[in-house]
């Protein structure tokens, strides 16, 4: 009995977390545009997010609603850890006339959009 009330629970604990999950990206920013993470219906995602360039990024949150908040500047090879609200983007800004690339770990919800604006 304590074996199949075990197995229930074990089993109820990962389908309700397959929802959620990770992922890995190596991503490269054009000069002078932005990389838009999450900007759709979602639940918190975390990022830690390392800039592998040679000038530095401004990351801001950016809620659906609209605004921004939150601006946080990245030196090259620094890493950073950011969590991000419900329904609230974050934007990698790369105002550099170089082109960007930042390393990503992303958890949580990572039903994310993903996209890139001037």
């Amino acid at each position: 009995m304590k074996t199949i009330i075990t197995t229930f629970f074990l089993a109820l604990t990962i389908s309700s977390c397959s929802v959620f999950g990770s992922l890995t990206s190596n991503t490269t920013i054009s000069a002078n545009e932005s990389f838009v993470l999450g900007n759709n219906e979602h639940g918190t995602f975390s990022v830690k997010l390392k800039n592998v360039s040679n000038h530095d990024l401004k990351i801001v949150m950016a809620p659906n609603t609209g605004g921004t908040y939150s601006p946080i500047t990245v030196k090259p090879k620094e890493t950073v850890k950011v969590k991000a609200q419900p329904n609230t983007a974050l934007i990698i800004e790369n105002k550099s006339n170089e082109e960007a690339s930042v390393d990503l770990y992303v958890t949580g919800d990572t039903g994310l959009s993903m996209g890139y604006q001037k």
